[in-house]
C-alpha cells in the first residue's frame, strides 16, 4: 500500500478541493485527509472556518476518493500526524506555504522520512479558491 497524506481546513468543500484529492490519490492508493483544527486554522489564517472542524470531518469521511480522513492536531503539531500515520508521499497545494526545501529539512530535522512531496497544481483558482468561496458564503 502507498499511502498519500494531505493536509488541509476544506471549509465549504467545493470542486477545487475535490481535484486536490484526485491529483494526489494518483500518487498512491490510499488517501489520508488531515482536517485542521479551528483554532490553527484562527492561528495560521486569522479567522475560524464557516464550518465547525467535526462538520468538514464528517463531509470528507463521505467523500470517495478519500480514504481515511482524520482531525489534526489540537497544537498545529504536523510532526505527531506524519510520526502516526507514516505516508510515503505528502502533497501540497498550489497556494499551502511550505516551501518544498524547508519542509524537507524540517522532515529531516524531525528524523521523518517521506519518500515524495509534491507540490499539486491549482484547479480554476479564479473561481474555486476557499477565499473567493468564502465571499460568496459570506454575501449570500
Amino acid at each position: 500500500m502507498k499511502k498519500v497524506l494531505v493536509f488541509g481546513t476544506f471549509d465549504n468543500l467545493h470542486k477545487g478541493h475535490l481535484d486536490f484529492f484526485r491529483q494526489a490519490k494518483k500518487f498512491g492508493n490510499y488517501l489520508v485527509v488531515v482536517v485542521a483544527r479551528n483554532n490553527n486554522v484562527l492561528a495560521a489564517k486569522g479567522y475560524l472556518p464557516v464550518q465547525s472542524e467535526k462538520t468538514r470531518l464528517r463531509k470528507l469521511r463521505n467523500e470517495k476518493l478519500i480514504d481515511k480522513a482524520i482531525l489534526g492536531s489540537k497544537k498545529m503539531d504536523y510532526y505527531s500526524t506524519l510520526r502516526k500515520e507514516k505516508p510515503d508521499v505528502i502533497c501540497l497545494g498550489y497556494d499551502q506555504k511550505p516551501k518544498m526545501g524547508s519542509l524537507k529539512r524540517d522532515l529531516k530535522n524531525h528524523d521523518i522520512a517521506i519518500g515524495k512531496i509534491i507540490r499539486l497544481k491549482a484547479y480554476k483558482p479564479h473561481l474555486y479558491k476557499s477565499s473567493i468561496v468564502r465571499k460568496k458564503y459570506d454575501s449570500s
